[in-house]
C-alpha cells in the first residue's frame, strides 16, 4: 500500500533542527493551511488546519537554513498516524480534545520569496478567534 499527501501552507514558527544519536539531521516545524468557503446561507467561513512536519537528512539542513516563520511552502510526504492509525489526539488546556496531523516530508518546495515571509506577519495564518499554533501543546 502507498499514500502521499500534498499540503501548502505557511510556517507558524521558525524551524527547529537537531541531530539523532547516529548523526542524522531532522528539522521540525508546523504549517497552517487555510481555506475560505461559503455555507448554504452565503456566510463566509475560514478553516485553518495545522500540520506538524518532520524533514530528514540534507533537506532538513536546507529547511533549517532558509525557512522562517511566515514562509509559504509546499510539503509532499506521508501521514504519520498514532498506534491505531489515527491522527494523534491531545487535551488542550481548556479540556477540549484536539488532533495533530503529522507529516514525514519527502519533498519541501519553498514558495514565494524570502521577503514574502515578512508580509505574512501582517496577515496571520489563523483568523481572529481561531486556534493558533501556540494553542497546540507540543
Amino acid at each position: 500500500m502507498y499514500h502521499t499527501i500534498i499540503v501548502v501552507g505557511r510556517l507558524g514558527r521558525d524551524p527547529e533542527m537537531r541531530y539523532t544519536p547516529s548523526g542524522a539531521a531532522v528539522t521540525n516545524f508546523s504549517i497552517a493551511s487555510n481555506r475560505r468557503y461559503s455555507d448554504r446561507n452565503g456566510e463566509q467561513h475560514d478553516e485553518t488546519i495545522w500540520f506538524r512536519i518532520s524533514v530528514w537528512g540534507k533537506q532538513a539542513e536546507t529547511c533549517n537554513q532558509y525557512l522562517s516563520r511566515g514562509r509559504e511552502v509546499l510539503i509532499e510526504g506521508r501521514l504519520v498516524p498514532d498506534d491505531n492509525g489515527n491522527p494523534r489526539t491531545f487535551q488542550r488546556q481548556d479540556g477540549t480534545t484536539g488532533a495533530s496531523f503529522e507529516i514525514n516530508a519527502q519533498t519541501v518546495r519553498f514558495l514565494g520569496s524570502r521577503d514574502d515571509a515578512g508580509n505574512a506577519e501582517s496577515s496571520p495564518a489563523a483568523p481572529a478567534g481561531m486556534q493558533t499554533e501556540d494553542d497546540i501543546p507540543f
